[in-house]
């Protein structure tokens, strides 16, 4: 199964991915640490643009055809993007579960960006005023759409655990 996970930064992706990924034992690809790196590697002339993308989804193909449960951690924010995905999945004969993570309190929103520390080195993470630039186009599909404002890891988890073994055939590849 694919599992990808979209949203604007500081909605508690990340928080939520790596521990559904741990539960699972699956692959977890983070954006955020292959953009990190590719940056860090000096190879690139100018930004990232899709090159992290690029390489999470030929990694999360590699790892569904050995059988891998595979989650993406990424904001997710274009129809092509989220297309991308829907193929991986496809091309694997994979399952896929998107989650769109929102945090519709905008002052629990704001007050996690600006207290955030950066978990991987050199990254730097936007300030709040960045995510609230930040290009994200309305999803346009069905979506397990889940709100972290006001509700907890646990509370949040239990919902995608329910979520992952039903996968109803609306989110599902074809």
């Amino acid at each position: 199964m694919l599992i990808v996970f979209g949203g604007l930064p500081g909605t508690g992706k990340t928080t939520l991915a790596r521990a559904l990924a741990g539960e699972l034992r699956a692959a977890w690809l983070r954006i955020d640490a292959i953009e990190q790196a590719l940056r860090a590697s000096a190879v690139l002339a100018g930004e990232v643009g899709p090159a992290g993308y690029m390489v999470a989804q030929a990694l999360a193909a590699a790892n569904l055809r050995i059988g891998l449960t595979v989650v993406a951690d990424c904001v997710n924010p274009l129809a092509v993007a989220r297309n991308a995905w829907r193929q991986v999945a496809a091309d694997a004969g994979a399952p896929i579960l998107e989650i769109e993570v929102i945090c519709s309190d905008p002052v629990e929103h704001r007050r996690r960006v600006e207290t955030r520390t950066a978990d991987i080195e050199g990254h730097a993470l936007p300030d709040w005023a960045a995510v609230q630039r930040h290009a994200y186009a309305p999803w346009d599909r069905p979506r397990l759409v889940l709100d972290t404002a006001g509700r907890s890891v646990a509370a949040c988890m239990a919902a995608l655990r329910a979520a992952v073994g039903t996968c109803p055939s609306t989110l599902t590849a074809g």
